[in-house]
């Protein structure tokens, strides 16, 4: 039924940086839309005050787990705990990463690792194990990355990001590619320029804020809420027929000359 599109009632979420910013928003626009939510986060206090705002937006359940993603060898286990908490998941949200900025011929191996540890090699472990959790439920499940405009392009001194993004943007193809069979579909959102704690910095650059301002069509940064209704789409049975591709939600950036 039309109605039922965008439903996720009976379908349960795990959204990784799901205690603040961008990943706080999707997990409760999905838990609006019916879905039960798990979010994972390093910190517990931020994970507290985000279990009572997801919580007050109704759905279904509400679970928190604190993990730091930097433990690629302990992923496995954390699935394995979160399915065992939750009955299973559905839908993989891959919200979690980070930025290391420096000119690229100065900055730290260190944290180059660092940077594709989070935004790569944490989603696909975890997008193996969840393939592997769904082929043993019987086939199915969503998996939404969380890209960026530096899937499309680059700025100076984000080097390690800009390659983590695009490595995400062809991951995400690959894995739509390979488990379509299993009935997984892979895809990616990729936001602009948002107004988050993390971006506050940046807006508060004169400068800069003005070139974010000039460069959007729409004019403004984007709210976290603005990528709810992409996540939704791609979480429910409205994308059944969409695989391996990337939603950009940027207030028309890429659009222009």
């Amino acid at each position: 039924m039309p109605g039922e599109l965008f439903q996720l009632r009976h379908k349960k979420a795990l959204v990784t940086g799901g205690s603040r910013g961008l990943g706080l928003a999707v997990a409760k626009g999905l838990a609006h839309h019916g879905a039960d939510v798990a979010i994972v986060a390093r910190d517990k206090e931020p994970l507290r005050q985000a279990y009572r705002e997801i919580e007050s937006y109704g759905g279904g359940a509400v679970f928190t787990f604190s993990f730091d993603l930097h433990h690629i060898d302990g992923i496995e286990g954390f699935f394995g705990d979160v399915v065992r908490q939750t009955g299973g998941i559905d839908i993989l949200v891959n919200c979690a990463g980070i930025s290391r900025r420096g000119a690229a011929e100065e900055l730290d191996l260190g944290q180059w690792n660092e940077v594709m540890q989070i935004n790569l090699t944490s989603v696909f472990a975890l997008s193996q194990v969840f393939c592997r959790h769904r082929k043993e439920s019987g086939g199915g499940g969503r998996i939404i990355n969380m890209g960026s405009l530096m899937c499309h392009g680059a700025r100076p001194t984000t080097s390690a990001y800009a390659a983590s993004k695009g490595g995400l943007l062809m991951l995400t193809k690959a894995l739509a590619v390979e488990w379509a069979q299993y009935g997984i579909n892979v895809n990616a959102i990729g936001p602009g320029y948002f107004d988050t704690d993390l971006t506050k910095p940046l807006q508060q650059d004169e400068k800069l804020n003005a070139w974010v301002l000039e460069s959007t069509p729409l004019g403004r940064w984007g709210k976290p809420e603005d990528l709810v209704g992409a996540a939704v789409f791609l979480a429910s049975p409205a994308s059944e027929f969409v695989t391996g591709q990337i939603i950009y939600v940027d207030g028309g950036w890429l659009a222009k000359l």
